[in-house]
């Protein structure tokens, strides 16, 4: 069992951790997500993600945290990539290929404005 101080330690230790992942928290970095789970990779989603590690590595994009997950829950829109600006609404990109993430690095995490014609819309859910 263990103490009232060891249980508060780890509470406190797990609130810091939710409230590092908190998009709204603006001290954030930008964080880009490529689903890599079996659909994603049958897609092309390992160069999607190379290149956008690539292309922020290029422009020096301090602020800007390149991850992979697993299933997005969307296999036939894939290759997926989630954008989470802090303070903003997340941006999904859908049926990604090597160019297209690289303009989606230039265009939105280089120069802040999404790549619209490669969002999910209401039609593709």
């Amino acid at each position: 069992m263990k103490s009232i101080n060891e249980i508060n330690s780890i509470r406190d230790k797990v609130k810091a951790d939710i409230a590092d992942r908190d998009p709204k928290n603006t001290g954030l970095k930008t964080r880009v997500v490529v689903g890599l789970a079996t659909c994603g990779m049958a897609a092309g989603a390992k160069p999607v993600l190379e290149t956008i590690k690539e292309e922020v590595s290029k422009r020096k994009l301090s602020n800007v945290e390149v991850t992979y997950a697993g299933c997005l829950g969307m296999c036939k829109l894939e290759p997926i990539v989630e954008v989470y600006v802090p303070g903003q609404p997340k941006i999904t990109y859908i049926w990604v290929d090597a160019k297209k993430a690289s303009e989606i690095v230039e265009k939105h995490l280089a120069g802040g404005i999404p790549c619209e014609e490669y969002m999910i819309s209401a039609d593709e859910k």
